[in-house]
C-alpha cells in the first residue's frame, strides 16, 4: 500500500508561491503517483486537497499583510478611516447640538439687553 505523500516537504519544495494553478497541482500529483508515493484513485483528491491549501495559504499571507500595514499604520500615527468617520461624526453631532442651542441663546440675550438710548429717554420723561 502506498504510502501518504509528506505533504510538509511538499509544500516547502514545490510551492514557493501562494497561488497554485490546477495545472501545477495535477503535475505535482503526477510525480507523486509516478513515484508510488500517492495511490492513483486518490489523485484527484489530492488535486483539490493541494488548490485547498493554496487557497488558504494565499488567505493567510492576504491577512498577515493587512495586519502589518494595520500595525505600521498606528505606529505612524495616520488617521485611518475609521478616524475620519468618527470624527465626521463627532462634529456633525456638535454643529447639531450647538444649532440647537444658539435660538435660546439669542433669546436669552434679547432679554439682558440694555435699553437703548432712546427706550432709556422715554423712560425718563
Amino acid at each position: 500500500m502506498p504510502q501518504g505523500p509528506d505533504w510538509k516537504q511538499l509544500i516547502e519544495t514545490g510551492m514557493s508561491f501562494t497561488e497554485l494553478r490546477r495545472s501545477q497541482a495535477r503535475q505535482i500529483v503526477s510525480e507523486l503517483v509516478a513515484q508510488g508515493q500517492l495511490a492513483q484513485d486518490k489523485a484527484s483528491a489530492a488535486v483539490d486537497e493541494l488548490l485547498e491549501f493554496s487557497r488558504r495559504r494565499r488567505e493567510d499571507v492576504r491577512e498577515m499583510v493587512a495586519t502589518e500595514i494595520q500595525r505600521q499604520v498606528r505606529a505612524l500615527g495616520i488617521a485611518t478611516q475609521a478616524d475620519l468617520a468618527k470624527l465626521e461624526r463627532k462634529l456633525g453631532a456638535s454643529k447639531a447640538t450647538a444649532a440647537k442651542k444658539a435660538p435660546a441663546k439669542k433669546a436669552a440675550a434679547a432679554k439682558k439687553k440694555p435699553p437703548t438710548k432712546a427706550a432709556g429717554a422715554a423712560a425718563r420723561a
